[in-house]
């Protein structure tokens, strides 16, 4: 059976259930630039489309899941932040990557580890550990991402701070890291 076979077929085969509205959305949230819809499986192998991921019972070797989570991410998935100071930022969002450890590595685990406010109370930082766990090994890496208290644009800081250092964590296990050397070639 060809890699992925598998975990696509079972894939195609479970139900897809209903997704509720997160519960920090907002109700402005229709202002916001719609989205783009996530490719198929059939145009993209790596994020899967719109179906569930398997939760148990898929363990892989650790080196397949790392080699999974290697691949580049497709430019569709992919957001353009620009800065205060004009430079552009490129960033997947957290449900985004959350949506590929599921597929790619159905066992990981997050946490997060520590919540520390500058002495000042101007910003707020947040470790987060992510943990991947194959069936020979498991992996663990943490992450921090700061945002500033009174940056309230996109929501609450100490979410911002956190889905900052979950990517962050992720990078460091390959999930995006092509996105942090793009501008180095």
């Amino acid at each position: 059976m060809a890699p992925g076979a598998l975990a696509r077929f079972l894939l195609r085969r479970a139900p897809t259930p209903l997704l509720a509205r997160p519960f920090a959305a907002k109700a402005r949230a229709s202002r916001r630039p719609q989205e783009p819809e996530l490719p198929s499986e059939e145009e993209n192998d790596f994020a899967g489309g719109e179906v569930t991921a398997p939760t148990e019972g898929i363990s892989k070797p650790l080196a397949e899941v790392l080699k999974e989570l290697g691949k580049r991410v497709p430019d569709s998935l992919v957001k353009t932040r620009i800065e205060e100071n004009g430079f552009a930022i490129k960033y997947i969002p957290w449900h985004i990557v959350n949506k590929i450890l599921n597929i790619h590595a159905p066992e990981w685990s997050g946490e997060v580890r520590n919540i520390v406010y500058s002495s000042d109370g101007k910003s707020v930082s947040v470790v987060y550990r992510v943990t991947l766990h194959g069936i020979d090994a498991e992996i663990y890496r943490e992450a921090t991402g700061t945002a500033s208290v009174g940056d309230t644009s996109y929501g609450d800081p100490v979410q911002k701070a956190e889905a900052m250092a979950f990517r962050r964590a992720c990078a460091r296990l390959g999930l995006g890291l092509h996105l942090y050397h793009e501008d180095m070639s």
